[in-house]
């Protein structure tokens, strides 16, 4: 029985592991985007998102932690200059995780992990898009506001004066070219 045990372990070793998500938490700080499980992008996610976290705070306590836990000084460095920049006013969510189907081999599911400020082609398309208008189930009517009821006149009038005297002289020409 599993009671009590809340996270994945991935058919490793403890030891196994934890070298495992520190090697793929560098990769993914060092490279920004990579390709692996769906299984084991979970737990990185739940592995690096805090170490981010931390970053957001550059002290030489929160660089040693980091560094224990990564044990890679060129994604520590990188971590702490430019990632830590760009994500300093988001409250979490760093990672995005987009599911590409299964691999062939044994038909694990595969999926892209991705730092999410550093995906520029969803960054284009959310600048791109206008904010979407709130939707309400019911069909409710505008109400009109004073102005409004004064610009609208309350009887269209046409003049249809003229032309119809113009088609009466056009008949009465006919009548006097038959005759």
């Amino acid at each position: 029985m599993r009671h009590g045990k809340k996270f994945n372990h991935l058919s490793r070793t403890r030891s196994h592991r934890k070298a495992m998500l520190a090697n793929m938490a560098s990769s993914l700080i060092l490279k920004k985007r990579i390709k692996t499980t769906v299984a084991k992008a979970k737990a990185l996610r739940g592995f690096v998102e805090p170490l981010i976290t931390k970053s957001k705070e550059d002290s030489t306590h929160s660089r040693r932690t980091v560094f224990s836990y990564l044990q890679n000084k060129e994604a520590v460095t990188e971590l702490f200059r430019e990632i830590s920049s760009k994500i300093i006013d988001r409250p979490g969510g760093y990672t995005r995780i987009l599911k590409t189907g299964n691999r062939l081999g044994d038909n694990a599911e595969m999926c892209i992990m991705e730092l999410v400020d550093y995906n520029e082609t969803m960054l284009a398309e959310k600048t791109d898009k206008k904010p979407k208008k709130k939707r309400t189930r019911r069909a409710g009517t505008k109400k009109q506001t004073d102005e409004q009821v004064v610009e609208k006149p309350l009887v269209d009038e046409k003049v249809e004066a003229p032309k119809t005297e113009e088609k009466t002289e056009e008949s009465e020409d006919n009548k006097e070219e038959e005759k």
